[in-house]
């Protein structure tokens, strides 16, 4: 489940082929699954990276049709020899098991949905105090687990995982030669829900300044169109998060306020239909900036918390 926070970019006359595969270059397919909804735009984007010895990027979802999919995208000569998840979201991995099943090719990924998770987010799904949960498969266990900076070869390609905890702990993006797979953490069409335990602003943005550190030409993210210009998305993302950022300190004020609230005046334009995801998305800022000591919570951090800011008291 990609989500979004309630600002989605227009992409006119991107309507991809559902359950075809488009070559992005000769040894680069994409194959858009059929689940489109508000969370995931046209659907989950499926890669297959190689020439003969194939690596799928993002099974995607449970679904008959999308393995059909894939398993006929390929040439008599090909055949499968690696899967990738970049997330275990219902819209991105659960298909990687039976997969993996009729191929035989094994799983890789940074570890389960609990894996990387920081221990306050440990915490706070320990005690019930964050919700969340939208969209995790948890189930999802890779066979090979991948550590910051591992690469995973054939013989004819490299990938370099890249670990990006933000969206989720266990978000990891695939740099092969001068491009990422960019999974859920940027996209051109929206930004990505950040909905604690699983998803960690504080972290988020870590990564966002990491993806800065590597050049690339281009990202495949795992909904939408490629990114031509992925410096530029990089510096809109952070520049957004920091935008809400000020609105929302700019919002709190000394009075106890929650999160509801916080979210119907700051969302004033969103559609009701997102507000939930933009509650989710506040209450990761508001974590950040409990731990930095910029607001503080009535008590227990949780999502049922009241707001304040310490910024008087600092002052």
């Amino acid at each position: 489940m990609v989500g979004n926070e309630g600002e989605v970019t227009p992409v006119p006359n991107y309507n991809p082929p559902v359950g075809l595969a488009e070559w992005l270059s000769p040894d680069l397919a994409r194959i858009t699954a059929p689940n489109p909804s508000p969370m995931t735009f046209r659907g989950t984007n499926t890669y297959l990276l190689g020439a003969q010895y194939i690596a799928v990027i993002d099974p995607g979802p449970m679904d008959a049709a999308h393995l059909q999919a894939i398993k006929e995208a390929l040439k008599p000569s090909q055949q499968i020899t690696h899967i990738l998840v970049t997330h275990s979201h219902l819209d991105h991995s659960p298909l990687a098991t039976l997969l993996a099943q009729e191929t035989g090719a094994q799983i890789h990924a940074f570890g389960t949905h609990l894996d990387g998770r920081t221990s306050i987010m440990t915490q706070l799904a320990q005690t019930g105090r964050a919700h969340g949960g939208e969209g995790i498969d948890s189930h999802f266990r890779p066979d090979i687990r991948l550590p910051d900076g591992a690469t995973i070869t054939s013989p004819e390609w490299q990938v370099t995982a890249i670990w990006t905890p933000g969206h989720t702990a266990n978000h990891m993006c695939f740099q092969w030669g001068d491009v990422i797979f960019s999974g859920d953490h940027v996209m051109g069409w929206a930004t990505s829900l950040v909905s604690p335990p699983d998803g960690d602003l504080t972290a988020f943005m870590a990564s966002c300044r990491k993806l800065q550190a590597y050049p690339a030409r281009t990202y495949y993210p795992g909904h939408g169109e490629v990114i031509d210009d992925p410096k530029a998305r990089l510096a809109e993302l952070i520049d957004h998060r920091l935008m809400r950022e000020t609105q929302i300190l700019n919002t709190v004020s000394d009075r106890p306020t929650n999160i509801p609230s916080l979210t119907r005046q700051i969302y004033v334009d969103t559609d009701t239909a997102l507000l939930r995801a933009a509650e989710r998305n506040v209450f990761a800022h508001l974590i950040d900036l409990a731990g930095r000591g910029l607001v503080e919570p009535d008590g227990e951090l949780s999502v049922q918390s009241h707001f304040r800011s310490t910024r008087k008291k600092s002052a």
